[in-house]
C-alpha cells in the first residue's frame, strides 16, 4: 500500500458522522438540520458539533431563518467542500483499488 494515499486522506472526514453529512449535502445540495439529524440518527449536540467543524473548514455554509415562526437552519455544501470531499472519495477509491477489490 502506498503510504502517501493514506497520508493524503482528509482527517476532517474521518468521523462517520461527517462522512454522512457531506454525503447528504453533496447529493441534495442543501438540507435542514432536522432532516440531517433524522437521516443520521444523531443528537442535536453531536450533530451541531460536527457541523461546526465542517463550517470552520468552510466546507459548508448555513442559513438561519424562520418558517411559520419556527427556527430552521439550512446547510449547503460549498465549492471548497465539494472539492475536498471529492478528493477524499478519490483517495478512498484508490485504497480500495490497491486492496484488489
Amino acid at each position: 500500500m502506498d503510504k502517501e494515499t493514506i497520508k493524503n486522506l482528509n482527517d476532517v472526514f474521518s468521523p462517520k458522522a461527517r462522512l454522512g453529512i457531506m454525503t447528504i449535502l453533496i447529493t441534495t445540495e442543501e438540507s435542514d438540520f432536522s432532516t440531517i439529524k433524522e437521516r443520521l440518527g444523531m443528537s442535536d449536540g453531536n450533530l451541531g458539533a460536527h457541523m461546526r467543524v465542517l463550517e470552520d473548514q468552510e466546507y459548508i455554509t448555513l442559513e438561519k431563518m424562520f418558517v411559520n415562526r419556527r427556527p430552521r437552519t439550512v446547510y449547503k455544501i460549498t465549492d471548497k467542500g465539494r472539492r475536498a470531499f471529492s478528493d477524499h472519495l478519490a483517495q478512498l477509491e484508490a485504497i480500495i483499488r490497491m486492496s484488489g477489490r
